[in-house]
């Protein structure tokens, strides 16, 4: 689904309120100087401030300029997902520290996850993502599993800490990712990765599992993290088909 001009001009002021290019408090631009430097209507930036309101990233008063809520406060907490740039905006913010890489030989429950055949090999990378303001609270555990044929990947996932290992795929193996798909579910935090998190064993968290998909709908990786409950929320566009 193409996604609309003033979602993707909301979602990329989002970015640079989340990121702290527009600290709390702070004024964003005037609706006429955002209209100039986006080259759009007074309508269409004003639908992209809207969705930034209802968002509560931020406040619009007459005569006092569009200022940043306290809500963007929590940049490290939320994350929206309307296409695929936003899981590098999530990256590039917070870095990766691999714990583990070694090959796995996929049994029927990992096939099922990862969607691959039983039996076929795979690279496994499992790692954290710092929270890049508060270390001792990480944002995820992922267990990352790509074919083992991308044997680069060993050296490359800690020599760029900022990158998706997809990303690192496509620039050196030429595949790109045409698809991603996503499912999420609430779980419970496993005893073997809680204290690695800083959490209690059995505390609440999302699970997300991602498959990513290249041009002949094949799945050449898949990610599966789990986000301590109090440290994600996934914030996903839904819009109405058109025709």
């Amino acid at each position: 689904m193409k996604e609309s001009l003033y979602r993707r001009i909301a979602r990329e002021l989002a970015q640079q309120i989340l990121s702290g290019q527009y600290p709390v408090g702070s004024l964003l631009p005037t609706e006429m100087a955002l209209c100039e430097h986006y080259q759009v209507s007074r309508h269409t930036m004003r639908e992209a401030l809207r969705d930034l309101t209802e968002q509560g990233l931020i406040t619009r008063r007459k005569g006092s300029g569009t200022q940043v809520a306290d809500k963007a406060q929590h940049k490290g907490l939320n994350h929206p997902l309307a296409c695929l740039e936003d899981l590098f905006f999530l990256a590039k913010n917070n870095p990766r520290v691999v714990k583990r890489i070694d090959e796995v030989v996929a049994d029927y429950d990992l096939a099922q996850t990862i969607g691959c055949e039983q039996g076929s090999r795979w690279l496994h990378v499992a790692s954290i993502r710092e929270d890049s303001e508060n270390k001792d609270a990480p944002i995820c555990w992922t267990d990352s599993y790509a074919s083992a044929t991308f044997t680069k990947v060993r050296q490359l996932v800690r020599s760029d800490p900022f990158a998706l290992i997809s990303d690192l795929i496509e620039t050196h193996y030429g595949i790109q990712s045409e698809e991603v798909r996503q499912t999420i579910f609430a779980v419970t935090v496993s005893a073997k990765i809680a204290k690695v998190l800083g959490v209690e064993p059995g505390s609440p968290a999302l699970k997300i599992v991602r498959r990513y998909l290249d041009r002949d709908g094949n799945t050449f990786e898949t990610t599966i993290s789990v986000h301590p409950a109090d440290r994600y929320a996934c914030s996903i566009v839904l819009t109405r088909a058109k025709g």
